[in-house]
């Protein structure tokens, strides 16, 4: 019997194909293992989102708390960073049936530190904080090293005309 060669066809997808594979596979990676922060859950427990803005005076940290209490939370500010913790405790729901049992279940309970470091230190004694409809709002007064300073331009001083320096005629 003769060898033949025989050709199998196989599709084997071209470099242009396996490159965003690639890249998404290291996002993933990157995501999952580098910045787990990024997923807003910290071992089951959801992470509040936050927005932070600057003005020239003052940083505002906003923090999505829905079906939290403010009694649930605990603020701390030192030096440029600021910690926001917090605790939700489980509702047992006691019927008159011990049989009862849950069927489906998404509501996170458990406790959650988030902390920010901002550009710059503020002044934590003079910090306000707000909660309204689930929002934490605060307002962190930056530290007068960190408030932007206008500089004055001295004028130009133009040598004035003396004797010594007059033309000569």
């Amino acid at each position: 019997m003769a060898n033949r060669m025989v050709r199998r066809s196989t599709s084997v997808p071209s470099a242009s194909e396996m490159f965003p594979l690639r890249d998404m596979m290291g996002r993933l990676m990157e995501n999952a293992f580098i910045n787990p922060d990024q997923w807003g859950m910290d071992f089951g427990v959801r992470l509040p989102s936050i927005d932070v803005t600057e003005s020239n005076d003052a940083y505002v940290v906003k923090a999505e708390l829905p079906g939290w209490k403010p009694e649930n939370i605990a603020i701390t500010a030192e030096g440029d960073t600021v910690t926001l913790r917090g605790e939700l405790k489980e509702e047992v729901e006691q019927g008159d049936d011990p049989n009862t049992r849950w069927h489906h279940r998404e509501i996170h309970h458990g406790s959650f530190e988030r902390s920010i470091t901002l550009p710059a230190e503020v002044y934590a004694d003079k910090a306000t904080a707000e909660f309204e409809n689930g929002v934490l709002t605060l307002t962190l007064p930056k530290a007068e090293s960190a408030k932007p300073k206008q500089i004055k331009i001295v004028g130009n001083k133009t040598p004035t005309s003396t004797k010594a320096n007059a033309p000569r005629q």
